[in-house]
């Protein structure tokens, strides 16, 4: 092909990079505003089916998207004022106990646990254990840790106040999101061709329906973890089991990996604040609950959310993580669910056409 005026196709190659530079720099630049509307995004198409339900017991959209959204309100309202002022209160006793403890100068965790190990496991070689772990702290340059875990301290602190600001906007969001689904879908639905309008509504429709159930069902998991870690950590005397009961709550939120990181945490602070027997029984409950959740409760509640295979789901949870974060990893798996909704009732009934 013969160039004419290399000139005015060098210009608007210039200025074709140069706007694709602009538009991915600005995409950074609203990463977190962009963050924020699709979490609430993700949040409204997971009230949706709850609206649909309470307009098929004949109430009008209006209040059913009233009720719901004051559902919503109540829920946050709830964990602000139940939930927080007791985390504060655990979180304090936390505080001033390890405070206690290494003021008074008598506690020794790794004298304890040396004895305990020794006691339980008396087959093993606790001396020659710890002398490899001593050599290993001895290597440690503790005045730049300290250093780091102050600055981590006040990194956190930030961190906390700018994820409640956050999730003051992503609420609001998610409150206008639900109210106006109908009509965003429909100016989405209006960018289609007609001929191809009513085959795009349906795919759609199952695809919106797919992420509602996903995240309802998430949801679930997530309070059914923690209201069950709650009274189980209360009954065996585990450490502030209300800090630890929402620890469990949260991290069930993420696909995959979520509840065995939640049970690790919480087994070390039993280890750690409490006793080595505590934290076994800790331990031994939670391998039990996985399996169950695993194999009984999540394939009952997802069932109606997502049909992705296996090997699928841990790819899609991997890559969404990596990235979007946790935004991603919690999308990533209806994501797939939509992709194989289009490759099963799309592609392959094209690909059998020819």
């Amino acid at each position: 092909m013969k160039v004419h005026n290399p000139f005015r196709v060098a210009f608007v190659a210039t200025l074709g990079v140069g706007l694709g530079l602009l538009v991915i720099g600005g995409i950074q630049t609203l990463s977190t505003i962009l963050l924020y509307v699709g979490t609430a995004l993700f949040l409204s198409l997971g009230l949706d089916p709850v609206v649909a339900w309470l307009e098929r017991r004949k109430l009008p959209r209006w209040a059913a998207v009233l009720i719901t959204i004051l559902g919503v309100l109540a829920a946050f309202a709830g964990i602000i004022l139940m939930v927080v002022p007791i985390i504060v209160q655990q979180v304090g006793q936390l505080v001033a106990q390890v405070a206690r403890l290494f003021e008074s100068g008598t506690y020794d965790p790794v004298e304890e646990l040396r004895t305990w190990m020794t006691d339980t496991f008396p087959l093993l070689q606790v001396d020659e254990v710890f002398e490899y772990v001593q050599d290993w702290l001895n290597t440690l340059d503790y005045a730049a840790l300290g250093e780091q875990i102050g600055g981590g301290i006040i990194a956190v602190g930030g961190a906390i106040l700018a994820g409640l600001a956050g999730a003051f906007i992503v609420l609001i969001l998610t409150i206008y999101f639900t109210a106006s689904t109908p009509s965003l879908k429909r100016s989405v639905y209006q960018l289609v061709p007609a001929s191809k309008r009513e085959r795009f509504i349906d795919l759609a429709e199952q695809i919106t329906d797919s992420v509602g159930f996903f995240v309802i069902g998430q949801l679930s998991l997530g309070v059914i973890n923690g209201v069950l870690s709650a009274i189980f950590l209360s009954i065996i005397q585990a450490p502030f089991p209300a800090v630890l009961a929402v620890i469990a709550f949260f991290f069930s939120l993420i696909p995959l990996v979520g509840t065995l990181t939640g049970s690790t945490i919480i087994v070390l602070t039993c280890l750690v604040l409490g006793s080595p027997t505590t934290a076994l029984i800790a331990a031994i409950y939670y391998l039990i609950y996985m399996q169950i959740e695993a194999y009984v409760i999540s394939p009952r509640i997802m069932g109606r959310a997502v049909s992705v295979p296996g090997a699928v789901v841990v790819i899609a949870a991997l890559a969404g993580g990596a990235l979007l974060g946790l935004l991603g990893a919690l999308v990533a798996i209806p994501i797939a669910a939509s992709i194989l909704i289009i490759y099963r009732q799309v592609i392959i009934p094209r690909q059998n056409e020819h």
